[in-house]
């Protein structure tokens, strides 16, 4: 992203020009009024990724331009939550004079919270040693006076966790507060002001009943925020790293009816039309659930072929999308047999052209 297209006082036309791309794309599906979900115009992202440019003693961080392929220098971030954005500076100021930890970094990777933490990976051509340890131990003391902060270090092959490798963060919904682990090196939502509006928007969008399937639930997102709106949820996730978060989410959070299986999208589809059998599945009896409501919230990819020809057997589809052009494939198929009945739009990502889409479908008659 050029730094010289984040210009706050334009963030109200800039997403007044996506919508308006929004309601052309989508006008020949008849869908209702959008409702609209804002992002805070700065300090946004809770996470990023930078790489590291060494020029004699100096080090820091870079981008590139996707256009010229020059290298950009990154002092300031200010799409950077702040709290990145304060340690960026602190941690290039550590690095520099110190020979151990800044030989052979070529990025830094950062991963923040609202509520207070901030974990950093630092990733390495060469092979990660005792001697670095204990340097990246006394960087962390030194660090840890001023921020809730946490270190990974990574090299091929090799990861070396000092204390931990993930975050809590807190997020507030409809006045409730939900915790989730969010675990470096995995998906996590990158605006969680945004996130927070998609959770509340998913809740009450319009009257549940019955049981919730959710496919690609990740660290259980939407599955838990979503949970007391349902009598059973049962969500689906291939990520091991994802689903052993969402299985800590489901305890912090004392919440009891969720049950999370680690499986594809596919491969559920796959279960539930009896083409194939799972032993993940054993102790699951999918005939005991009521789901009238299915959730998706797919890759950029979108549903395949088979997938969406398993979520049209459901009453009630709610589908979060972060590919418009997906989604607009998706639905040619979708609305042959349900209605649009709620669409929404977040601003994840201000100042370019990705918008993420909410979508709430029920069964025509």
């Amino acid at each position: 992203m050029p730094l010289d297209t984040i210009k706050p006082e334009q963030y109200e036309e800039l997403l007044d020009q996506k919508i308006v791309g929004i309601k052309e794309q989508f006008a020949e599906f008849d869908i209702p009024a959008i409702d609209v979900f804002t992002s805070p115009k700065l300090s946004y992202r809770m996470r990023c990724e930078f790489r590291v440019w060494h020029e004699g003693d100096d080090l820091f961080h870079i981008m590139f331009d996707k256009e010229t392929k020059e290298k950009v220098r990154i002092d300031h971030f200010p799409p950077a939550s702040k709290l990145i954005d304060q340690v960026m500076k602190d941690l290039i100021d550590e690095l520099k004079p110190n020979e151990i930890l800044r030989r052979k970094l070529f990025q830094i990777d950062y991963l923040s919270t609202l509520s207070g933490e901030i974990l950093v990976s630092l990733l390495y051509h060469k092979q990660l040693d005792d001697q670095w340890i204990d340097a990246c131990k006394t960087l962390k003391a030194k660090l840890g006076s001023k921020y809730k902060i946490d270190f990974v270090g990574r090299a091929r092959k090799q990861k070396v966790i000092l204390d931990r490798d993930f975050v809590i963060e807190t997020l507030s919904v409809d006045g409730k507060e939900y915790i989730y682990k969010q675990v470096e090196n995995s998906f996590t939502q990158p605006n969680a002001v945004v996130c927070e509006h998609m959770l509340s928007w998913a809740k009450n969008a319009k009257e549940y009943k019955g049981d919730l399937l959710e496919l690609y639930c990740g660290n259980g997102n939407f599955s838990l925020a979503l949970a007391d709106k349902f009598e059973r949820v049962l969500a689906t996730e291939i990520s091991k790293t994802s689903v052993n978060a969402a299985q800590y989410n489901i305890k912090a959070n004392n919440i009891e009816n969720v049950d999370i299986i680690r499986m594809s999208a596919e491969e559920f589809t796959e279960a539930m039309n009896g083409t194939r059998t799972f032993n993940r599945l054993e102790g699951i009896d999918l005939k005991s659930y009521n789901c009238e409501t299915i959730f998706v919230d797919p890759p950029r990819a979108g549903l395949d072929e088979e997938t969406v020809k398993m979520v049209q057997a459901y009453p009630t589809i709610i589908y979060i999308s972060c590919n418009p052009d997906t989604l607009h494939e998706n639905l040619k198929e979708l609305a042959k047999t349900h209605k649009v009945e709620k669409f929404a739009v977040f601003d994840q990502f201000p100042y370019t052209h990705h918008l993420e889409c909410g979508v709430v479908l029920s069964k025509r008659d």
